[in-house]
C-alpha cells in the first residue's frame, strides 16, 4: 500500500498548473493562477521553478496558518477540518 501525503501532492498538482514568461530582460516569472498571490522571478527556469515551489509551500502554510481558504486543486482540499479515529481503535 503506498503512503500518501496530502500536502506533498498539492503542491505537486499546483506546480503542475503553473505558468512561466520570458522576461524581456532574459530573466523569468513563474505564477499559480489559482493560487492568487504566489509568484516567483529568477534568472532561469529551473531557478524559477525552484523559488516558485518554495513560495508556494510558505503561502499554503501561512494560509493554514491564519484559517484562509485555500482553493481546491486536482479535488484535494487542504480546507477540510481532519477527521480523527477514536483512541480504542488504536
Amino acid at each position: 500500500m503506498a503512503i500518501r501525503f496530502i500536502l506533498s501532492d498539492y503542491v505537486d498538482q499546483a506546480i503542475a498548473q503553473a505558468i512561466y514568461d520570458k522576461l524581456e530582460d532574459g530573466t523569468f516569472t513563474g505564477r499559480i493562477p489559482v493560487c492568487k498571490g504566489v509568484i516567483a522571478f529568477a534568472l532561469t527556469l529551473r531557478e524559477c521553478e525552484d523559488e516558485l515551489r518554495s513560495t508556494l509551500e510558505d503561502w499554503i502554510l501561512l494560509g493554514l496558518k491564519l484559517g484562509h481558504s485555500l482553493p481546491v486543486i486536482d479535488n484535494i482540499d487542504l480546507n477540510k477540518e481532519p477527521s480523527l479515529e477514536p483512541m480504542d481503535t488504536v
